[in-house]
């Protein structure tokens, strides 16, 4: 059931709560309920500015994984400032995700925001999520501790080693 709009009179915590409400209902328009032209998001591969460009971000989430959900673990509250540590789970089949095709790959991530709440809407978030974890999941990167993994470590060390020697010259 599609939730059309923020509960009058909610706490920011309430406020950031519906989000999370509507995220998992894959409705970026209702999402632009919380945001104005002078929302920021900084995510860890790119900083987003004002609705429209919001509601094409998570547009393009919600294609890249159509089962998209996110648990809120915990909120902590003050005053404009909300604390949110969540957990991501999805599932790579649908469209690209930050330049990568759709691998058929699950992921589970954990995550936290820094949601500044002001005048009932979004004024900044900042999020936080593990890259690694994600590009692991996914099978950008390999395993921790796999063979290629060892191979793609001594080689980029080699390299550092390589350029400390030139640069001692």
């Amino acid at each position: 059931m599609p939730i059309a709009k923020p509960p009058a009179g909610a706490s920011n915590g309430e406020l950031v709560r519906w989000t999370f409400a509507v995220i998992n209902e894959r409705d970026a328009a209702a999402l632009r309920a919380v945001w104005t032209d002078a929302t920021v998001e900084r995510f860890p591969e790119t900083t987003v500015r004002g609705a429209d460009a919001m509601a094409a971000y998570f547009e393009t989430l919600f294609a890249a994984l159509p089962d998209l959900h996110m648990r809120v673990v915990a909120v902590a509250e003050d005053g404009e400032d909300v604390f949110v540590h969540w957990h991501l789970t999805g599932t790579h089949t649908g469209a690209p995700f930050q330049g990568i095709d759709a691998t058929g790959r699950t992921v589970a991530i954990d995550g936290m925001d820094h949601f500044v709440i002001r005048d009932g809407t979004i004024a900044t978030n900042f999020v936080v999520f593990d890259q690694m974890q994600f590009a692991r999941q996914i099978g950008l990167l390999a395993p921790d501790g796999s063979r290629a993994d060892r191979a793609m470590k001594a080689a980029f060390n080699a390299k550092t080693r390589l350029l400390a020697r030139l640069r001692r010259r």
